[in-house]
């Protein structure tokens, strides 16, 4: 990873009723919104990051823990989704790769949850920050 400038925070927002139902099963389409993928509050620099596979995730919903997680629980490395995207793109500096989201997303619910206007979404990631939004209308 010493090509990697650093690591942050990410919130992964999706419009889930966009991707379902009106997008053809297109997941991107459901995440590129104006306010959505909030990033920082920084960029913590890799010596800074002791292991970037053993960082604690979670997510709050007005208080209420949604979801926890652990990057050591990823299907890949940060190390192998960095190759894996490289031999498919060419990574320019500046550019993020967002590796994706912990168990417990709303959707997964049964019945799902979604988020509603007035929602405060408060994450964070063990050494790298944390993060608060209020959702709005659009």
């Amino acid at each position: 990873l010493s090509h990697v400038a650093g690591f942050c925070v990410a919130n992964d927002v999706s419009e889930r009723s966009w991707q379902l139902e009106k997008s053809g099963g297109q997941w991107g389409k459901g995440k590129g919104f104006d306010g959505f993928g909030p990033v920082g509050p920084w960029l913590v620099t890799p010596d800074e990051v002791p292991d970037p596979q053993n960082l604690d995730l979670w997510l709050d919903v007005n208080g209420e823990r949604m979801q926890t997680g652990n990057s050591r629980l990823m299907i890949f490395s940060c190390a192998e989704v960095v190759a894996r995207c490289s031999q498919v793109m060419t990574l320019e500096p500046g550019d993020l790769i967002i590796t994706g989201t912990p168990p417990g997303v709303g959707m997964g619910f049964k019945p799902p949850r979604f988020l509603k206007v007035g929602d405060v979404v408060e994450l964070g990631i063990g050494g790298l920050g944390r993060q608060r939004q209020q959702v709005v209308a659009a």
